[in-house]
């Protein structure tokens, strides 16, 4: 699997705490051979956000993420939870 940064992930990801970001590091791993590991919560979105997926960080951070090709996935964006929910089509 190739794993893709769009910009905008890139400077969320720059504004988390380290702490989380060290928890980014330690999922994506887990991501990276199985992105549907229970430990990530995986799951479909709604709403606006319908054609994307989501994982979960620490203290209620997303990872917005899309299946572009077969093997190829694009980080959308990452943050907490209240952005989340308002992220419009990336």
């Amino acid at each position: 699997m190739k794993i893709n940064r769009s910009s905008r992930f890139k400077r969320s990801f720059k504004k988390l705490p380290s702490y989380i970001q060290s928890d980014f590091d330690q999922k994506i791993k887990i991501f990276f051979e199985h992105p549907f590991h229970p430990s990530l919560h995986t799951h479909k979105l709604s709403g606006n956000l319908a054609e994307y997926y989501g994982f979960y960080l620490r203290d209620g951070c997303r990872v917005l993420f899309d299946f572009e090709e077969s093997g190829i996935v694009l980080l959308i964006n990452v943050g907490n939870h209240d952005e989340y929910k308002k992220w419009a089509r990336a």
